[in-house]
């Protein structure tokens, strides 16, 4: 998609480029395999925060590089202690913050996305697979249980059966498999998920702006309301669009038999 540019901003942690209306945000711990430490997601969470408000960004692009896309949480800042001492730093908390997030975010894998790698591709809102991805939460493996929302996401994603099989053996999910399950949108060749993932965020930022961000948070929020209130919500919505510059230019051009030129407003 376009020219390749440069950085904006390298950290220890994240590195971050534009492209066009897309942010590109991608995990840099070579050296642990990408494992997410609190400081690496409290650095994500800043970086997409700003971007999110920044009118010129339509799109969120996540990934981890080519090889690995994150493979599970850091386990070693944590192995000593006590349930007490974790309920008082609550390191998980601040996940809460990715379901805030306006605008679309898209993940693209390589590699492992295992533990909290695999919680923070379903914080997603469509996932791009490399056909070497591979999912899973293997926290059983080790004493504990998923806290990042692998057993809140995963059931809702694939159903409760297989989402069970997974967290109760701590079994991996190859990516073609994951898409059968309905844990991805597509599995491209090895090395293509980020550009398949830029491409369809491409498609999506030349949207109108508002009615994305709208599309968002209806799915998001309506998932768990009843049918009734989901739909008086997403009528809402659907009549809040009417105020919007886009609506008119989109439906005049309809009328008119010629492509719409959205502005975002």
């Amino acid at each position: 998609m376009g020219t390749h540019m440069p950085a904006e901003t390298t950290t220890e942690k994240i590195r971050t480029e534009r492209r066009g209306a897309v942010a590109l945000y991608t995990i840099h711990r070579p050296e642990a395999l990408n494992a997410l430490s609190d400081e690496l997601i409290a650095e994500l969470l800043q970086k997409l925060e700003a971007a999110d408000k920044d009118d010129a960004v339509r799109v969120h692009v996540l990934t981890g590089g080519p090889k690995v896309f994150a493979a599970g949480a850091d386990i070693k800042g944590m192995a000593q202690a006590t349930a007490a001492e974790m309920a008082r730093k609550d390191p998980l908390g601040q996940w809460d913050r990715f379901s805030k997030l306006a605008k679309p975010l898209i993940a693209a894998v390589n590699g492992f996305a295992l533990g909290g790698g695999c919680e923070l591709a379903m914080n997603a809102d469509l996932l791009i697979a490399g056909e070497d991805a591979v999912f899973g939460q293997p926290e059983i493996l080790i004493g504990v249980m998923p806290g990042a929302g692998g057993t809140v996401r995963l059931p809702r994603l694939v159903g409760r059966l297989r989402a069970m099989e997974l967290l109760l053996t701590g079994r991996r999910l190859p990516a073609r498999q994951a898409l059968e399950w309905g844990l991805v949108n597509a599995v491209v060749p090895p090395g293509q998920a980020l550009e398949e993932a830029l491409r369809l965020a491409s498609e999506i930022a030349a949207q109108p702006a508002e009615a994305v961000r709208q599309v968002k948070a209806a799915v998001r929020g309506n998932l768990d309301k009843p049918v009734l209130e989901a739909l008086a919500n997403e009528r809402e919505r659907f009549y809040s669009l009417f105020d919007t510059a886009d609506q008119k230019e989109g439906m005049a051009a309809f009328v008119e038999k010629r492509k719409p030129k959205f502005t975002g407003k």
